[in-house]
């Protein structure tokens, strides 16, 4: 029970709310403040922890899918298609895909139809990892802003201490000033 009342006293004398308004962010901060730890946390580690086989795939799928390495590589299949089936199959009438390259666009269209929506699940995923770098941001910030609260309360205290005993000191030199 004296950790929920030290976690209220915290509450109400740092953030001005009673311990029922704190969002999750806050009570974090808080036990960490009481705990004496470190609320920072680094929002890519903590998000590939959380990141399902089908996440880390897409985010796979789409770096490579928007690298120079695939772009290259997939101008160099689609020329060497072109050519393989308009110049040299032709000549022996092989050519199995024939200008206008009909097969070809099916299998542009199915890549196009796959990679689009992957890319896609990474974006969001990329979107999840920002908000969740704000949320840890946010209490980083809380913490050293409520950190810094509470340097100043002890400092305040310490100055109020040694005016009180500099006014006592005043006090009795005056008083044996007068006596004198």
């Amino acid at each position: 029970m004296a950790a929920s009342s030290s976690l209220d006293d915290l509450s109400h004398r740092l953030l001005g709310k009673s311990p029922g308004e704190l969002n999750d962010e806050q009570r974090r901060v808080l036990a960490g403040i009481e705990a004496g730890t470190t609320v920072s946390r680094d929002a890519a580690d903590l998000a590939d922890e959380r990141a399902t086989f089908g996440e880390r795939l897409s985010d796979r799928v789409a770096a490579v899918g928007g690298s120079w390495g695939f772009i290259i590589a997939f101008t160099a299949v689609l020329l060497g298609w072109m050519i393989l089936n308009s110049d040299i199959l032709t000549h022996f009438n092989a050519a199995f895909d024939p200008y206008p390259y009909i097969f070809l666009n099916l299998l542009l269209s199915t890549v196009a139809a796959i990679q689009a929506p992957i890319i896609m699940m990474s974006q969001n995923r990329q979107s999840a990892k920002d908000r969740l770098a704000a949320s840890l941001d946010y209490e980083t910030n809380l913490r050293a802003e409520l950190d810094i609260l509470r340097v100043h309360h002890k400092i305040d205290h310490l100055v109020l201490a040694r005016l009180d005993a500099i006014e006592g000191k005043i006090d009795a030199l005056a008083k044996s000033g007068a006596g004198a």
